[in-house]
């Protein structure tokens, strides 16, 4: 009969190769010498927990600014970790599926879950679609993907290995609408997560398939949220080393556990004196393009200076530039469906976005590149 010590595993899969804890406590002293970078970053994290290293230096992601380096204390990791484990009921023996990146908090903090837990780790390099990476044959109780991976998963037919599992995490950026009706056909729970390198990863769940689920975020238990003066989440716990950290995303807090997320604060655009979300501006474009064009186009709006206006309100699109016949297509339903101030002003068509070494969406990395490789067209006069 298998007891609880017969689950603690004593090694990880990198890349298809074996590491055992022992050999890893020792890196690089015994480790293979055929290493890429990318499994010597892994491994050298893995070596600092293993040992008992106190204090870890993180990156932030860079989406909406550049990367900056922060100190997180273990005991903050390990609470984040533990309550994953407490929420998903995962524990010694269960299997887990790591293809983030784990150079940033995502991926680092599914490394963390695996040894605070017990859990067996594969660990494969950043992939559009990491179970192409691993045997058919392997299970698994628990993944997290960005919605690039979940998008391509589900695109090359995996849904039946998804389902065997006991939960999906999907973080990193939004869920489109056209991804979002595709994870409705999961069985397996899929979440949508809230969380920042600041907070050890995720601190509230929205559940996004099934009878559960919600427009809303629910904070996990033991987190405590509330709004600053200008409606922006402010978040104190365990996971901030008891610090208030205050965030510039807007909501709608609904209770002490339950909120709305409204979108970022600073990217509000000052068009005229009417103050545009461009979040929303966004998820309008983005129904607007899925309903005239089958490419699944990535797009975001920002505010870009105008003399008249202040800000004008300006939606970059990703890909060819649409036909003359589409473009007054889009142009109508955005008149249809957004204020006057909302409607963006042009239309800035680049070839390729760029995105951050997480994977996220490069914004600002994206404008500032498409000076010499866009073509614009007036949305209005």
């Amino acid at each position: 009969m298998a007891t609880d010590s017969d689950l603690l595993p004593d090694s990880l899969l990198l890349n298809g190769r074996e590491f055992r804890y022992d050999d890893i406590r020792q890196y690089p002293a015994n480790s293979p010498t055929e290493l890429n970078g990318y499994e010597a970053k892994v491994l050298d994290f893995c070596r600092q927990w293993l040992n008992g290293a106190q204090e870890f230096g993180l990156r932030t992601s860079g989406s909406t600014g550049a990367p900056q380096a922060i100190q997180m204390r273990r005991r903050q990791l390990a609470a984040s970790a533990k309550r994953t484990g407490d929420y998903f009921d995962l524990g010694p023996g269960d299997r887990m599926l790591v293809c983030l990146n784990c150079e940033f908090v995502g991926g680092l903090m599914m490394l963390v879950r695996g040894f605070e837990l017990n859990l067996h780790m594969t660990i494969v390099e950043p992939h559009a679609d990491p179970l192409a990476l691993v045997s058919a044959k392997e299970p698994f109780d628990f993944a997290s993907f960005v919605p690039l991976q979940m998008r391509t998963v589900l695109d090359n037919g995996h849904s039946a290995r998804l389902n065997t599992m006991r939960a999906i995490l999907v973080g990193g950026a939004s869920v489109d609408s056209s991804l979002n009706k595709a994870i409705q056909k999961l069985k397996v729970p899929v979440y949508l997560t809230y969380g920042m390198t600041e907070t050890a990863s995720h601190i509230a769940l929205r559940r996004l398939n099934g009878p559960e689920a919600s427009p809303h975020y629910r904070v996990l238990p033991g987190i405590h949220v509330e709004q600053d003066d200008r409606g922006c989440l402010t978040v104190r716990a365990d996971v901030t080393d008891n610090q208030l950290i205050i965030t510039n995303d807007r909501i709608r807090l609904l209770d002490a556990h339950t909120f709305e997320w409204l979108g970022r604060a600073d990217f509000v655009i000052n068009s005229g004196g009417v103050k545009v979300q461009a979040e929303k501006v966004e998820q309008v474009l983005e129904v607007a393009l899925a309903e005239i064009d089958t490419a699944n186009r990535r797009s975001f709006v920002i505010g870009r200076p105008d003399t008249r206006l202040g800000e004008q309100v300006t939606a970059f699109i990703e890909g060819k530039p649409l036909s003359a016949a589409q473009n007054k297509h889009l142009l109508a339903l955005l008149s249809e469906r957004l204020d006057r101030y909302e409607r963006p002003r042009e239309l800035v068509y680049v070839p390729e976005f760029r995105t951050t070494a997480s994977g996220k969406l490069d914004r600002l990395g994206t404008v500032r590149a498409s000076a010499t490789t866009t073509q614009k067209d007036a949305a209005q006069p």
